[in-house]
């Protein structure tokens, strides 16, 4: 029961009404909301100059965590030889450059957060690395290893001694944000969700990741592609040399492509709903050039997601689960439930083998 708000998603403006109405009442700096189970955590914060309130992304608020905790660790004399940050593949190349900046291992997974506590149980047993911070774009982070999944309470807390840190040098959290794309260039990111429900989602879904996966792009709007990431056939192409390595990562229904001046793309199915997702960033000199260049690469991947979808052929192995589907659905869904128990099982022998760890 949460009446205050019409759903409890700190991703959402609306679930934020009540709290800035507050906020600008009384003047706050920051603005802080969680999701009921306090894993995700949406931030707004003052622009001292408008007086307005601005939404940061996952993205923005994580970059902005990983510079304050390792600036202050590096000013402290904190900040090991052995550093490690960990993000999932389709978060923000922003992060990439915070850690090179430092000194620090960057380690990319599969999304979930699930992949970053693996991370940091494999560095408690190798002592390979240290790690420093873990973020994934879907406003969730890890700050210590206590805990094996991203924790709001610890990153409101820490945006909040950022926040008096900062202004006890002068500067607004906004301030500071800006200061980082002045450091490091301004990246933008973004995702075009499609919702694909039923028999038909999942053929066009198909169809999407089959064309891509056996059509590499040349280019991204105005960006060649440099390297074409197969997370299901475990390979990475260097595209100018034909040379081919693994990707290092469990088998996914992934795609990712990177490209010239750090624009990159990441195709998959969602996991927990009826949706194919394409995550993509850019980077530029100024806020106005890369606001123009993630607007048009967005623009341009609709027309390419459209343009399969009006000329590709459905996998035959799809037209041969339709007529399945139609002539016994009983049988689909019993294979189904069964699936589902197998998989449940899979997992259950998964978790007993890290316990076991």
């Amino acid at each position: 029961n949460f009446p205050t708000v019409k759903y409890p998603n700190p991703e959402s403006k609306a679930a934020f009404e009540l709290a800035l109405k507050l906020a600008k009442e009384k003047d706050a700096d920051i603005v802080l909301a969680t999701d009921p189970d306090a894993d995700r955590l949406g931030v707004y914060v003052k622009d001292e100059i408008s007086k307005d309130y601005i939404a940061l992304t996952g993205n923005m608020s994580g970059s902005l965590l990983c510079e304050y905790l390792l600036s202050r660790r590096k000013e402290l004399g904190l900040l090991p030889a052995n550093g490690e940050v960990v993000k999932s593949i389709v978060t923000t190349n922003l992060v990439d450059a915070i850690a090179k900046e430092y000194s620090c291992t960057l380690v990319e997974v599969l999304t979930g957060f699930k992949w970053i506590g693996k991370e940091i149980l494999e560095n408690e047993s190798s002592k390979k690395f240290e790690y420093m911070f873990g973020l994934e774009e879907s406003y969730g982070c890890l700050i210590g290893t206590y805990a094996r999944d991203k924790d709001a309470v610890s990153a409101s807390l820490a945006l909040c001694e950022a926040m008096a840190y900062y202004k006890s040098k002068g500067k607004s959290l906004w301030e500071v944000m800006n200061d980082i794309y002045k450091k490091y260039g301004y990246y933008r990111d973004g995702v075009n969700s499609i919702d694909l429900a039923g028999i038909e989602g999942i053929q066009r879904i198909a169809r999407i990741m089959e064309y891509f996966r056996k059509n590499t792009p040349e280019k991204l709007s105005d960006y060649k592609v440099l390297f074409a990431r197969d997370y299901q056939e475990d390979t990475v192409k260097n595209m100018e040399s034909g040379s081919v390595k693994a990707t290092g990562l469990p088998s996914s229904n992934v795609l990712y492509y990177d490209c010239e001046d750090s624009t990159w793309l990441c195709i998959r199915p969602s996991g927990t709903e009826p949706k194919l997702k394409l995550y993509y960033g850019v980077k530029a000199g100024s806020v106005e050039e890369a606001d123009k260049r993630i607007k048009k690469l967005s623009e341009e991947l609709n027309n390419i997601i459209k343009d399969i979808e009006e000329g590709g052929e459905i996998p035959a192995y799809l037209t041969e689960l339709v007529g399945i589907i139609e002539n016994d659905k009983k049988e689909i869904s019993r294979n189904y439930i069964l699936q589902s128990a197998l998989n449940r099982e899979n997992r259950e022998k998964e978790k007993e083998q890290e316990d076991k760890s």
